[in-house]
């Protein structure tokens, strides 16, 4: 049992909470290098601590940690990998409206349990046409239900027969006949759907889908094995997947406050385009500019809201408890905070402007505590350990650089001296805005070219492997924080936090020293 903090002893002097550190600390701006957390007592292991985390109603997280909104970051590659760690990825915006809603699709169409509106086909049609298809939308799937324009089963057209050859068939005589498909009823499904569709599964070994009908053999869904496989596989795991309530993969979508050729706010363009989002079955749009606090974001997060009241708006970057009370009177459920500190971001050089990370989360914590809303810290990451500081004021980190190297980035893979590395650019260098992010920074496309400095540079990552993998990492270390805190959850290590500044010196000891360090044979 916990002994009880006499707030006389050494203890409390010398470790502080973090009103007290940050108000003792208010004439300098403090970064994650500049501070240390004080270890607690722990009845705790690492392994039983719990990162869920909740940004917004319908927004749950299993893993605090959300891959940035920048085009060498995220793309539908790297959200499935985050949603499928328990996380979150923002597609990011430097791309066309159609093509953004192709990458939410493509995550929202990954792993489902019942596929509820699954992609058909009609009897009519040929091979070559399906294969058409498959490629106009970019499916990663080549088998279809066959279905009558009555919306009736007429078959299943099998991917095995969904080959160039067969082009010229029609997929009446290329697909399995109705009477050879397996189906289950609807009402069979009872209240576990997937218990329902496990056991079929197991009791038929080597068939991979089962069609769901209606007593009329109207299709009304489909299981897959795969995908049946992989939710029972999650309810064992310790770090579950992020879904929705369709059991659909977890995806948030960035946007700008768009503007017209006169520079005013489109805000029927940007309502068009956040509703078509919606109906593509996005979890979160982030209204994501370099200043947040301003009229145009604001107003941008008031039409989001007014037009689609249910939906979670993520809305940034500042620095300031005002900013925070501003937008979230606007609407939004969740800010990101964090201006200039990003490894490729260049804005306090370049403008002279942005507040040390650390400070700027406590700052913020104060307006999102007054407000009831979540913040998530935005950049100057480069370790588990600054993650779990992050989190002692925030509810999740949005990470660039810690992910640009990952074989899911969409990032160029280039050979330099026999090292792999990707590109990676901030979405202020000059490439990023003539790309399309000129208005992150308040400018219009038109502007951009008249734009005299970037607010980030272009940079190479080696190339680091997996998502898997580095996320591993980076909850192995997160966990460790919170057992070394005694915090089984992350409400635990914001009530447990203790801080203490330390020196330059410091620092180099906490790091290794004094050795030639030797990296472990793979």
């Amino acid at each position: 049992m916990a002994a009880t903090q006499n707030p006389n002893d050494p203890d409390s002097q010398f470790y502080l909470p973090a009103d007290t550190f940050f108000q003792k600390h208010a004439d300098i701006g403090l970064t994650f290098d500049d501070v240390t957390l004080a270890t607690q007592f722990s009845e705790i292991l690492p392994r039983d601590t719990m990162l869920d985390t909740r940004l917004a109603d319908g927004l749950d997280l299993h893993l605090p940690l959300i891959s940035a909104d920048m085009d060498t970051v995220t793309e539908h590659r790297m959200a499935i990998a985050l949603a499928l760690n328990g996380g979150l990825g923002l597609i990011h915006y430097n791309m066309s409206e159609k093509q953004q809603l192709k990458e939410v699709s493509r995550v929202k169409n990954h792993v489902h349990g019942l596929i509820q509106e699954p992609i058909t086909v009609t009897p009519n049609l040929s091979v070559g046409d399906v294969l058409e298809i498959i490629e106009d939308r970019r499916y990663s799937f080549s088998a279809f239900p066959v279905v009558e324009d009555t919306g009736k089963l007429a078959g299943l057209l099998s991917g095995s027969v969904v080959k160039p050859r067969y082009a010229d068939r029609r997929v009446s005589d290329a697909a399995i006949p109705r009477e050879n498909v397996h189906v289950v009823k609807q009402q069979e499904l009872e209240k576990d759907p997937i218990k329902v569709a496990d056991q079929f599964f197991t009791d038929h070994p080597g068939i991979n889908k089962l069609l769901v009908v209606d007593d009329e053999d109207h299709l009304h869904g489909l299981f897959t094995l795969s995908d049946v496989e992989r939710i029972t596989q999650e309810a064992q795991a310790q770090l579950k997947p992020a879904r929705d309530s369709d059991f659909q993969l977890l995806c948030g979508a960035a946007i700008s406050a768009t503007r017209d050729k006169q520079g005013e706010l489109d805000h029927k363009r940007v309502i068009n385009h956040v509703g078509a989002l919606a109906d593509r079955g996005v979890n979160a749009v982030a209204v994501s500019t370099a200043h947040g606090h301003t009229q145009g974001v604001g107003d941008t997060v008031k039409q989001i809201r007014e037009a689609i009241p249910q939906l979670p708006i993520i809305a940034g970057n500042v620095t300031s408890a005002s900013a925070v009370e501003y937008l979230a009177d606007c609407g939004a459920n969740s800010i990101k905070v964090g201006q200039g500190p990003g490894s490729i971001c260049t804005t306090r050089i370049v403008a002279g402007v942005g507040v040390p990370q650390l400070t700027a989360l406590y700052v913020a914590s104060k307006g999102a505590q007054a407000k009831g809303v979540s913040i998530i810290a935005d950049g100057g990451v480069t370790k588990s350990g600054d993650i779990v500081k992050a989190l002692t004021l925030a509810n999740a980190t949005i990470m660039g650089g810690l992910l640009a190297g990952c074989q899911e980035s969409p990032g160029d893979i280039v050979e330099i001296s026999g090292k792999r590395y990707k590109q990676y650019r901030g979405m202020g260098s000059l490439a990023a805005m003539k790309a399309g992010s000129a208005t992150r920074y308040g400018y219009s496309e038109d502007d951009s070219a008249r734009k005299l400095a970037a607010e980030g540079v272009e940079a190479l990552k080696e190339v680091s492997g997996s998502v898997d993998q580095v996320l591993q990492q980076l909850t192995g270390g997160i966990q460790s924080g919170m057992g070394y805190l005694g915090a089984s959850n992350l409400e635990c290590l914001r009530e447990k936090a203790r801080y203490i500044r330390i020196s330059s010196a410091s620092l180099h000891e906490s790091k290794p020293h004094d050795v030639i360090e030797v990296k472990a044979s793979s």
